[in-house]
């Protein structure tokens, strides 16, 4: 029988073992004018992690530049021979680690999550000390939505600094399971996985098992020579049956495959035993649909920000993703758009449970250079290689609407950086099409993504009706004047999505104390007019014979963004039942 665990519940779904969360209270220092030193701190206050201190769920309500923030808190005795493994899921922007004094690790990356072995500093015990640094004016460091200005404005919002996502002790074995990619074929029903380990391995085996509910799938064996392992199972009988009922299928009943990894010596030592999943499933561009298995499916996307009044970019907990998830399918979705952040792996967990489509996409710098060139290309890598392995996710989105190329059309070096990135995605995952630079100024890609907040339906219906309406806008300039793509290489048998429309507002649920101006690209001005706006936009999208989706601007109300379909405390605006229906073309 497969593991009986909970991955929603894990901070790494694909590579579980027993854990211990270090979430709740740390000593806390702001060090805004970066003067302070490891031995030097004064912390003054607690902090509730892995909220942000910006927000008010971790009890600093920090507003106003940072820069840099400490973190202390004690670690756990080491264990025996032991080793003791620090997670941390993600720490904005630039991170340094001190364990008894002594620093162990220096991360770059707000997004994305690192590990270190902490085990020769920890002794009886000892302090474990974080430092963030994040400087709020770097246009070049990738922010996604995060503003620059000490107040947030626009579409931009309120700074996250620090840890931000959850940190966890591991005690592993010196010889144990650092990484497992699986890609699983649904035509052959074969698949095929890589196991990386933390040292070079002799004298042992790798025993792999594969689970469909209860029925055993796969019962591998395999000597181990090296630090890298790689096999090929075969599932199924190869008839009809399991080809229909072993593969992941978006829509209500997805099947996913657990996994079971063990690292055992010649004597029969377990020295690793860890928890994974994968799914029997393909995603591909063909005719300009989106493929699921070989078959064309709907692409009803919606923006979603992932943000919450009280803990910002972190979630409160697990039940809020899940909320979000089964919000996005009752209002008609078939998945969602995260839009410039990266989100909590639990979320992409609970979406491969429920069958919902996930479009991933990395949060954007604002100033063109290379220095924001070379940030990109390291955080956007680890962003692929976190994400990669999670059947939900059947679309990489490296950039959006040309922030941080805004001189593509001219610029060479900016044009390499675009192509780059999609490039990066291809070489780290290769399963799943990209969407180069989604919105406008397209540079190859399987996906061709247009944004456009037109407010006139008829207008919208003319604009996408047919495959020769696309290739006319794919060849040339939009209505503002942008080139849809940099190469006015037509459609040429990518999939064009509408990737965002509509954005209409309905200022409901703020309070007089909002220091920001309400946003929207449009104004409704009662919830029937919302819904009358919606169901006449959606309807111009389901007229066109060509789209191979569209997605709408947004879920949920976000900061001064009153755009969403539901306010900020997840509210609907209108009634549910009616947004589905326009959603999905029922009337």
């Amino acid at each position: 029988m497969p593991v009986a665990d909970d991955p929603t519940a894990h901070p790494r779904p694909l590579l579980r073992r027993p854990w211990r969360p270090l979430d709740g209270d740390w000593q806390f220092a702001a060090d805004p004018d970066r003067a302070a030193t490891p031995g030097t701190v004064r912390f003054d206050r607690t902090i509730r992690v892995p909220y942000a201190p910006e927000t008010p769920a971790s009890g600093i309500g920090w507003t106003g530049p940072l820069h840099r923030a400490w973190y202390r808190r004690p670690l756990p005795a080491r264990q025996g021979d032991r080793r003791t493994v620090l997670n941390l899921g993600a720490v904005d922007r630039v991170c340094d680690v001190w364990v008894g004094g002594v620093h162990v690790t220096r991360h770059e990356g707000g997004y994305t999550p690192f590990r270190v072995d902490v085990t020769d500093s920890l002794g009886d015990g000892a302090d474990l000390l974080v430092r963030a640094d994040d400087d709020p004016r770097d246009l070049e460091a990738p922010r996604g939505k995060q503003d620059w200005r000490d107040q947030p404005h626009e579409i931009f919002y309120p700074r996250t600094t620090g840890i931000w996502r959850t940190p966890w002790l591991e005690s592993v074995a010196r010889e144990h399971v650092t990484d497992v990619v699986w890609r699983g074929d649904p035509r052959t029903l074969r698949v095929d996985v890589r196991v990386e380990l933390s040292v070079p391995v002799t004298r042992a085996r790798l025993h792999l098992r594969l689970w469909a509910g209860e029925r055993l799938l796969a019962d591998d064996a395999v000597r181990v020579d090296g630090a890298v392992v790689e096999r090929t199972l075969q599932v199924g009988d190869g008839g009809t049956d399991d080809r229909w009922h072993l593969t992941w299928e978006p829509g209500p009943s997805p099947v996913l495959v657990d996994a079971e990894v063990a690292l055992v010596r010649d004597d029969g030592e377990v020295l690793d035993e860890v928890a994974s999943y994968t799914a029997l499933r393909s995603v591909e561009v063909d005719d300009g649909r989106l493929l699921v298995n070989g078959r064309p499916v709907p692409l009803r996307l919606v923006l979603d920000q992932g943000y919450w009044p009280h803990t910002g970019a972190t979630p409160p907990d697990v039940a809020a993703l899940r909320r979000d998830l089964e919000l996005t399918r009752a209002l008609g979705f078939t998945g969602a758009r995260k839009h410039q952040k990266t989100e909590d792996p639990r979320y992409l967990a609970l979406a491969d449970r429920m069958g919902l489509l996930v479009w991933a996409e990395m949060p954007a710098a604002h100033r063109p250079g290379p220095t924001a060139a070379a940030r990109l290309l390291r955080e956007w890598a680890d962003v692929v290689v976190a994400h990669r392995g999670h059947p939900s996710v059947v679309a990489w989105v490296p950039l959006n609407e040309s922030w941080g190329v805004q001189e593509a059309a001219a610029d060479r070096a900016q044009r390499g950086l675009v192509t780059a990135l999609a490039a990066t995605a291809d070489a780290l995952d290769g399963t799943r099409p990209v969407s180069a630079n989604d919105g406008w100024e397209a540079l190859g890609g399987a996906i061709l993504g247009v944004h456009d907040y037109e407010q006139d339906p008829a207008v919208l219906a003319a604009r996408y009706a047919t495959a020769a309406d696309l290739e006319r806008l794919a060849g040339g300039r939009r209505p503002d004047g942008r080139l849809t793509d940099l190469d006015r290489a037509g459609v040429a048998g990518r999939a064009v999505v509408l990737s965002e429309f509509g954005g209409i507002a309905l200022n409901a649920g703020r309070s007089d104390a909002d220091r920001t101006e309400p946003w929207g690209y449009a104004d409704a001005r009662s919830p029937e007019d919302l819904l009358a706006r919606y169901r006449d936009q959606w309807a111009a999208v389901h007229a066109s014979t060509a789209l191979a989706g569209a997605c709408w601007t947004q879920l949920t109300d976000t900061y001064q963004e009153v755009n969403g379909l539901l306010t900020a405390d997840r509210v609907p605006k209108c009634d549910v039942e009616a947004i589905r229906r326009a959603t999905t073309g029922a009337g």
